[in-house]
This record gives C-alpha cells, sequence and structure tokens, in this order.
C-alpha cells in the first residue's frame, strides 16, 4: 500500500511539471480540478474529458470567461488531497472542485478516514479560494447497506458543515449505462463525458453566477 500511494504521489508531481499552475495576468474565472480517473479522463483524448467539455461549454455556451486547470490522477484517493491542494494554492483559484472518494469507497478505506481526508481538504480549500464545490460519489450494491450508505452520507454531511456547494453524484445519468461507459463499466467514455460535462456545467454556472454578483 505504501508503494502505491509513492507512485501516485509521484505521477501526479511529474504530470504537474508538464502542466505549470502558473496563470499570471489572467482575469478569467479560475477553477481547480482535483479528481482522479473519472476527471482526469482515463482512456479518452483530454479533449474528449468533461473538465475541456465544460470549459468550451461555458466558453461559448454561456460566453463566461473561464480557466480549467485540471489536477487529477487516475488512481489517486483523499490521502492525496492535501498534498495537491497545497500545489494548486499558487495559482489563487476562485473555485475548487473536489472530486475524489471513489477509489477510497471501492478499496474499502475506513469512512472515517475519507471523512478526515476531505474535512481537511475542504478546510484548505476555503482558504485558497472562494467557492468550493465537493464531488459525491455512490457505491455498487455489494459493497453492503451499511458501509455504502455511511459512504455516501459522508459527503451530504460535509456539505451541510462546510456549507459549500455539492453535487451529489459526478456520474448521475450515465453510471450503469452501457452506451455511455468504456468496457470496464466503471468510465465513461466520449458519450458520457459530454454528459457529466453537461450535468457540472450547470451546477457550476450557478456558482460563478453567484460568486459575480
Amino acid at each position: 500500500m505504501e508503494t502505491y500511494k509513492k507512485l501516485i504521489t509521484i505521477l501526479f508531481f511529474f504530470s504537474m511539471a508538464f502542466a505549470s499552475p502558473e496563470t499570471k495576468g489572467s482575469k478569467a474565472t479560475k477553477v481547480v480540478i482535483v479528481g482522479d480517473s473519472l476527471s482526469a479522463g482515463y482512456g479518452v483524448a483530454k479533449e474528449n474529458a468533461y473538465p475541456a467539455i465544460m470549459k468550451k461549454l461555458l466558453k461559448e455556451k454561456h460566453s463566461l470567461d473561464i480557466d480549467i486547470l485540471n489536477g487529477s490522477v487516475s488512481g489517486s484517493t483523499t490521502s492525496s488531497l492535501m498534498s495537491r491542494l497545497r500545489w494548486y494554492k499558487k495559482t489563487k483559484p476562485d473555485i475548487v472542485i473536489i472530486a475524489l472518494g471513489a477509489n477510497d469507497g471501492l478499496r474499502g478505506v475506513p469512512i472515517d478516514v475519507i471523512t478526515k481526508n476531505l474535512d481537511e481538504g475542504i478546510k484548505f480549500a476555503k482558504k485558497m479560494s472562494k467557492s468550493v464545490f465537493l464531488m459525491g460519489m455512490l457505491l455498487p450494491l455489494n459493497y453492503g447497506d451499511k458501509y455504502r450508505s455511511e459512504f455516501e452520507k459522508t459527503f451530504v454531511d460535509l456539505s451541510e458543515k462546510h456549507k459549500i456547494n455539492l453535487m451529489p453524484f459526478l456520474l448521475k445519468d450515465i453510471a450503469g449505462v452501457k452506451k455511455y461507459n468504456q468496457e470496464d463499466g466503471i468510465h465513461p467514455n466520449p458519450l458520457g463525458h459530454e454528459v457529466v460535462a453537461k450535468n457540472v456545467t450547470k451546477a457550476l454556472k450557478k456558482v460563478i453566477d453567484a460568486k459575480n454578483k
């Protein structure tokens, strides 16, 4: 497990070396996404992943000047949240989207550990940005009612505790729908990413509009 965590950390900072977060002089609304493979766009081209589609929708359909910095890394868990947020603090983002927890849940990480990691990350994100957006996740039925219920409730409880924005389920409308997923049945295909992008764009626009009032 320790070797795995080290590998994820190395992959994250390696990817960041080729994607500097410096955006000096930009007046655009800066959005930082800290997620896992679902947000990194595992299995699809970068331009077909929902963050890229979302940026296009917000600019072209809603005429919003927006800069999305995607700090998502496949395989990552909530244990990497703080280190990645510290990396992006220098960008002074307007909005931070936290989309982690899926891998924790699939591995059966204790709920109190997931809660602690997210809680610390949200506190930090609130200090470094104007708005924080938490993406909730659901688990397959075979994980047992108790664990599934507590896992799903964690996102709701944290959003209420910190008074932040919550999208209850990142994969809304596509989970379990074959035409929207890759062969593994977990990761969205290009069509699935389009649906995710539309859902997140709708929710994010409300946050941006409220911020600009």
